[in-house]
């Protein structure tokens, strides 16, 4: 079954696929979003772990390789608004040095630009989406307009923390949040419950469903649910002529003829979907002669921090994101014998009980009285902060075709994906800094988490050279003209920051692009 040709078809109602359909839309072209997942509204998110779980993947699996597992179901998101209906919010821009690793280091890979290209792009998001913070006290931040907002309320877990990190010398400073401090541009501000990762129903916090979706549906973009896409097709070699996809109610193959297609749908969908579209010329996957789709997937290893405090630290009010940041030691060459990359330190995040991410979960080892006892104590004097680490491109690390195919006939993604000597021991050299620094704000107990891996980058890297990269610097497929790939599969490296604010920057200043 053949539907009507439009201008686009973008695969994937998420952050970036949403922005893109925006901003098309508006600009009078026609536009198919297909989204894998359901339909979601605002009044669809609940403040419950229980409930958040509609809003984690829900797709076929994802398998993995190598030794460092990556949790795609707590990773990503299912359904229109993506995974960016349970992210964080927490919105740094990437330095400098960021974009010229290879450069400046000679290791990792150069960005196909610089970071005064993406500046403006920055400016113009911040001040649509209105983040919160305090652009002067974090002194680490590149050149960039003062946020639109003052930051977010500090709590009191992150005062005690802090106390710790001033008595050390170390300086910090109100983390970036795409979370208004007070209400903006008709949107009510937050109320500290604590409940991001669940989804925001008032909207304080920035996702799809606050305006990117709501506009370009207005602007004439129409939204597929359940449309599972299995490949792209090819009218010639160069040039492709729109998607397969499997509708998930009826289960029939269907085709969207379109003149540009968006492949908006992450760092392990992406891929796969380009490797599963063979044909003609592209025998190893669309856009793979080079045999780079899927390489170069890269993660952040998370710190994670935790103590008890004498002081009460309501661990429980504020965001998931944190409150404070510090990147003092963000610089990424320590010198020789010591470990390579950047980090930063997201300080005092609001937590419950249990679940994901829950103060119960910190300890494992606790059963029975032992752990009554401990949440008891910790419910009321609980800290805890995550670094953030660098990892460098490895085209060992990948997205790769299974042997098997999922419930539409399409073949399944498998992650491999392994931490190099060099990441462990940026992971120590964090972890063995955040024990220092808790015990300098007079905690009575340290422990850390495992070597949690968040965040998925990388895949669909782009380039200048179309021997090492799958898409020139605005994302468009080397070999293929009228095919472009948009999200955090674009980055050549990781940096140490966290992702979401440089997708949307990216975003706007590809999709300007398209429509001049």
């Amino acid at each position: 079954m053949t539907a009507d040709r439009v201008d686009a078809v973008i695969v994937g109602a998420g952050a970036a696929g949403a922005r893109f359909a925006r901003r098309l839309a508006e600009a009078g072209r026609s536009v198919v979003i297909l989204e894998g997942g359901p339909d979601w509204t605002l009044e669809d998110l609940y403040s419950s772990q229980l409930w958040a779980r509609r809003i984690k993947w829900g797709g076929p699996p994802v398998e993995h390789g190598g030794e460092d597992r990556f949790p795609y179901h707590l990773n990503n998101g299912w359904g229109v608004g993506g995974a960016a209906l349970h992210h964080y919010a927490t919105w740094p821009r990437l330095h400098a040095e960021d974009f010229r690793m290879r450069t400046l280091y000679g290791r990792g890979v150069d960005w196909p630009f610089d970071y005064d290209e993406l500046r403006p792009w920055y400016d113009a998001v911040q001040a649509e989406v209105g983040i919160s913070g305090d652009a002067g006290a974090e002194v680490w931040r590149p050149p960039g307009d003062p946020y639109p907002l003052p930051p977010l309320a500090t709590m009191r877990q992150a005062e005690v923390i802090a106390a710790g990190f001033a008595k050390l010398g170390i300086r910090t400073a109100p983390i970036p949040m795409a979370i208004l401090s007070e209400p903006y541009k008709g949107r009510n501000a937050c109320v500290y419950d604590g409940w991001c990762d669940a989804g925001c129903p008032i909207g304080a916090l920035w996702n799809p469903l606050v305006a990117d979706l709501p506009a370009a549906r207005k602007a004439g973009a129409r939204i597929v649910t359940r449309a599972y896409v299995t490949r792209v097709t090819m009218r010639s070699r160069e040039r492709a002529d729109g998607v397969e996809y499997v509708d998930g109610a009826t289960g029939q193959t269907r085709v969207q003829p379109a003149d540009l297609v968006i492949l908006a749908a992450a760092a392990v969908q992406n891929p796969r979907i380009l490797l599963s579209s063979t044909g003609a010329g592209h025998e190893a996957g669309l856009a793979n002669r080079n045999g780079m789709v899927g390489r170069n997937f890269m993660l952040h290893s998370l710190s994670l921090v935790n103590g008890l405090f004498g002081e009460e630290t309501d661990p429980w009010q504020g965001v998931n994101g944190g409150t404070l940041t510090s990147r003092d030691d963000y610089g990424k060459d320590r010198g020789p014998g010591r470990p390579f990359g950047s980090y930063q330190w997201q300080i005092a995040p609001a937590v419950k009980p249990n679940d994901i991410f829950g103060i119960a979960v910190t300890r494992p080892d606790l059963f029975g009285e032992r752990l009554h006892a401990f949440i008891r104590d910790a419910a009321r004097h609980f800290g805890s902060m995550g670094g953030m680490n660098e990892e460098l491109p490895d085209p060992a690390n990948r997205v790769e075709l299974t042997g098997e195919k999922d419930r539409f006939g399409a073949p399944l993604a498998r992650v491999v994906h392994t931490y190099d000597a060099n990441h462990k021991a940026l992971w120590e050299h964090s972890k063995a800094e955040g024990r220092r620094l808790f015990e300098a704000a007079g905690a009575k107990e340290v422990w850390f988490g495992p070597m949690a891996p968040g965040h998925m980058v990388g895949g669909t890297c782009m380039g200048t050279d179309p021997a090492t990269s799958v898409t020139d610097g605005y994302g468009r497929l080397h070999e293929v003209e009228n095919v472009y790939c948009a999200g955090s599969g674009l980055f050549p490296t990781s940096a140490g920051v966290n992702p979401t604010y440089t997708i949307y920057a990216l975003a706007d200043r590809t999709a300007a692009r398209l429509v001049s």
